[in-house]
């Protein structure tokens, strides 16, 4: 493997976690597994308080897409073998996730700094 390749893996698992994890697009994806409840504080913050729906498998699948770093995990696996085994249909995956995490990236960056 180059570096260029785990560099486009990388960045495409970043991406693919935070779609699955964080992005309201996918809320559907979570929404059978657990509830997040939103409160707002005085300070500014948010407090979120979840609720994991089932027990077993289905609260197992819920705090998996709960967690950044257990769905990392999963989705690194996925885009890993999918590339190794099926290059022809996941490269253009990979580099599609790459680039748009590396706007994401760079869109934070902007926000930051202005």
């Amino acid at each position: 493997m180059t570096w260029l390749t785990f560099f486009l893996l990388a960045l495409a698992a970043f991406r693919l976690t935070r779609l699955i994890v964080y992005d309201k697009i996918t809320g559907f994806i979570r929404a059978p597994f657990f509830e997040v409840e939103e409160k707002w504080l005085t300070d500014g913050t948010v407090e979120e308080t979840v609720t994991f729906k089932g027990s077993g498998l289905k609260r197992w699948v819920g705090e998996l897409l709960r967690c950044h770093w257990c769905t990392g995990i999963w989705t690194s696996t996925l885009l890993y073998l999918g590339f190794q085994l099926a290059p022809f249909v996941f490269t253009p995956i990979v580099i599609i996730l790459a680039i748009a995490g590396v706007a994401a990236i760079i869109e934070v960056l902007i926000s930051y700094l202005v």
